[in-house]
């Protein structure tokens, strides 16, 4: 069944890529993402995450295979660091690590097929936006006419509306929910991200203790202004009552589908009941705007 935003297309060309490289890549790679790299094909994209020895999260991406490599892409802004973490890691290992970002263009076509393009490229099926879409992995120099070619026959949607789209859908991203203090679960990427009959991995250990005693320190929540005010990342979730702080407010946006300001955050333990009422607490600020805890996704 077509969704409302199928044929949407998003210009990820700014996100950060790498590729791997080396006869050991499969058994490596493996041991450093929380997915089973298995499922990473020429035709379908994995998602997963590197973590810490701790299990908090060094960087979520995106892996596909390419001939006799695999293609990692993720924030931009993790570029850098998760290409020194993945070689951190390589002792014996016949890997390399390459950083490609500025050699492709990438596209993500939501819920339609890709329109054939008179460029060449790979192509591969990948959950981005809550369901399944096409990744379009071009040469950089040819991102201009695939730009054109797909706005002849798709919508694009620009960086403000794919981050009403992802908030909407209740995804975290990297950089804003997804950061070093976070572990995938509190983020509720156990469904998308993680794959618990893998074997071993980095973080491995503390991912199955959470899974066997089903609880989490935080959790990331819904939340709508149930009252006056406006919201912004960074504001401290209280309590009404007590004042006592519960948790605070990652992403913010305006959804003109729903007619009203939404926003993700991380509510402790004790604080995540759908209904539940908190007031969100700007930094340096005595008073509040109250929020109502609601289900995820949004819409």
């Amino acid at each position: 069944m077509a969704t409302a935003n199928e044929g949407l297309v998003f210009d990820l060309s700014t996100r950060a890529k790498l590729r791997l490289t080396g006869a050991d890549r499969l058994r490596y790679l493996n041991g450093q993402i929380s997915n089973d790299l298995r499922k990473a094909t020429e035709e379908d994209a994995v998602h997963a995450c590197v973590l810490s020895a701790k299990g908090k999260i060094d960087a979520e991406v995106f892996v596909a295979a390419e001939g006799e490599a695999f293609l990692l892409d993720t924030e931009r802004e993790a570029g850098e660091a998760l290409a020194a973490r993945l070689e951190r890691y390589i002792i014996a290992d016949d890997v390399q690590v390459e950083d490609v970002t500025e050699a492709f263009a990438l596209f993500h076509v939501l819920g339609a097929e890709a329109p054939d393009l008179s460029v060449n490229g790979e192509r591969q099926r990948a959950s981005r936006f809550g369901e399944v879409g096409t990744d379009l992995w071009l040469a950089a120099a040819d991102h201009e006419r695939a730009l054109q070619e797909l706005s002849q026959a798709h919508s694009f949607c620009d960086e403000e509306c794919a981050e009403t789209l992802r908030i909407e859908r209740g995804l975290p991203r990297g950089g804003r929910e997804l950061t070093g203090e976070i572990i995938p679960t509190e983020a509720n990427l156990e469904a998308s991200a993680i794959d618990y009959a893998k074997g071993c991995y980095i973080g491995q250990e503390v991912i199955s203790r959470i899974k066997m005693s089903g609880q989490t320190n935080k959790r990331l929540c819904g939340f709508v202004v149930a009252g006056e005010g406006r919201l912004e990342p960074g504001m401290r979730l209280v309590t009404p009552e007590a004042g006592k702080e519960v948790g605070w407010l990652t992403s913010v946006a305006a959804s003109a589908r729903l007619g009203r300001e939404i926003a993700l955050g991380f509510a402790k333990r004790g604080f995540q009941e759908t209904g539940m009422r908190l007031q969100a607490v700007a930094p340096g600020s005595a008073s509040g705007v109250m929020v109502e805890i609601v289900g995820l996704p949004f819409a």
